[in-house]
């Protein structure tokens, strides 16, 4: 097979990412919450249950089985008239459920609250629980195992391939399961063209507010100085061997050319053929198609195999990015970088990136003229990292960077008003956040310290009124 033009390349990616960007849509929102699933009585999660939860959910909800592992047990299912999908995300230890695409957020939460309530009671009879944490706080009694499919074994094998790098320069941490019992909250928004660049720009300097705001992935006893632990799992990990693959964008886009050499620069680094999911070490896409045969491994059934292939067109479907502002070809934006909130606060992270899209050009005016947060000599990265540390940066005034949040908390609003739903009020413990300037990690630990038993705070992030 001949090998595929540059030219080529660049056009398809361009078809797959840019192009649908232009087509006239509505505004519609999609939300995925992944929830930790965890056994009260400090053992494994015995996937028994969940596997028997799984078909009385699909019973009383009518969603229909969309996804077998090799054991034939169900680990997706769809509502086909709502497109809501019920699923378990890397491992049956973690639950997501994710909304169809709706045009205001009061239809998603009725429905998100059903499910969940009907879960809960579910889970009640076993002594287990669905709660928001970012990390599961009981992750290290249960079996930190994927579901066994092709997709998640490649994933995970993957993922624990981190010592084969040891020559490349830079730090991998020792937690290659965290798929199995890491949970996010996003949100997917569409994006018009003429506001791509500036959505991407704009809110990537958003992303330490974020953190300050919705930090809620702390690993207990081992890491309690991080407050979003999950982006040292992404960025520190084999994901994150192309850093242009995870985390921020740290260039400024200024045209459309700048924004395309950019997911030119990021890696590939599996496909499938036939019924074989095919992990190889990632590759810039670019020059992935420039070579005639790429080595990697499958498993067969018992053990890894070595295998060669020929690049293909197709396997453009198997670029996949985890940008904390990731454009998919959806023509939408997955806003990825929010950790699960507590179940009662659970609108909280869509409705404010909901209302901050509607005052775009506001939000960068306001971000482009700050002095509390910009202008100190430090990237939105580093200032992110920065405030993924317990302890406040000491080179910033606490007051003036609270206030430069509240107003963006009230744009968000404004945003949200202007829509004309009653959608702001999702926003309020997001103000109180902000008033007794704590985030749910914070509250986490400062709740420890004062000798609370963690069983009552999964039990508080676990409810939903």
């Amino acid at each position: 097979m001949a090998v595929l033009s540059e030219e080529t390349i660049k056009k398809s990616l361009y078809e797959k990412y840019i192009e649908p960007t232009k087509k006239e849509r509505d505004n519609f929102i999609g939300i995925e919450i992944e929830m930790p699933i965890i056994n009260l009585d400090k053992k494994a999660v015995d996937f028994y249950i969940i596997h028997k939860l799984t078909g009385e959910f699909l019973d009383k909800f009518s969603f229909e089985a969309v996804g077998y592992d090799e054991n034939d047990n169900i680990y997706s299912a769809e509502n086909k008239e709502t497109g809501d999908v019920y699923s378990y995300d890397c491992s049956y230890n973690n639950l997501e459920i994710s909304m169809g695409k709706e045009k205001e957020l009061f239809a998603i939460e009725k429905r998100f609250k059903t499910y969940y309530e009907f879960i809960q009671n579910w889970l009640k009879k076993y002594n287990y629980t669905l709660s928001g944490f970012g990390v599961n706080p009981y992750r290290n009694y249960n079996n930190n195992v994927p579901i066994p499919n092709g997709r998640y074994r490649m994933l995970f094998h993957h993922l624990h391939s981190y010592k084969k790098y040891d020559s490349l320069p830079m730090y991998f941490h020792e937690y290659p399961s965290y798929g199995t019992f890491c949970s996010a909250s996003q949100v997917q928004l569409d994006v018009a063209y003429e506001d791509l660049l500036e959505t991407i720009n704009t809110f990537t300097k958003l992303e330490p507010i974020k953190v300050l705001i919705f930090a809620n992935s702390v690993l207990l006893d081992e890491h309690e100085e991080l407050i979003c632990c999950r982006d040292m799992f992404w960025e520190n990990s084999t994901h994150g061997i192309n850093p242009h693959n995870i985390g921020m964008f740290d260039t400024e886009f200024k045209t459309i050319e700048e924004l395309q050499a950019y997911i030119e620069s990021t890696s590939i680094y599996c496909t499938e053929r036939g019924d074989k999911y095919i992990n190889f070490t990632p590759v810039p896409i670019l020059e992935y198609f420039k070579q005639e045969k790429v080595t990697g491994e499958y498993f067969d059934g018992k053990e890894y195999q070595t295998i060669e292939i020929e690049p293909e067109l197709d396997d453009l479907k198997y670029l996949r990015t985890f940008k904390f502002e990731d454009l998919t070809f959806r023509g939408t934006i997955e806003y990825r970088s929010v950790c699960c909130q507590p179940i009662k606060d659970f609108m909280t992270m869509s409705a404010f990136h909901v209302g901050l899209k509607e005052k775009l050009h506001e939000l960068t005016k306001l971000l482009d003229e700050d002095s509390a947060l910009y202008g100190h000599g430090y990237t939105a990265s580093e200032l992110r990292k920065f405030f993924n540390q317990r302890e406040f940066p000491h080179f910033l005034d606490k007051d003036e960077v609270y206030r430069l949040a509240e107003a963006v908390l009230n744009l968000s609003k404004e945003g949200l008003i202007s829509r004309g739903y009653g959608e702001e009020i999702f926003l309020e413990p997001l103000y109180q956040r902000i008033n007794d300037r704590t985030n749910p990690s914070l509250y986490l630990l400062e709740e420890r310290e004062k000798g609370t038993p963690l069983e009552e705070i999964i039990k508080e992030f676990s409810v939903l009124h």
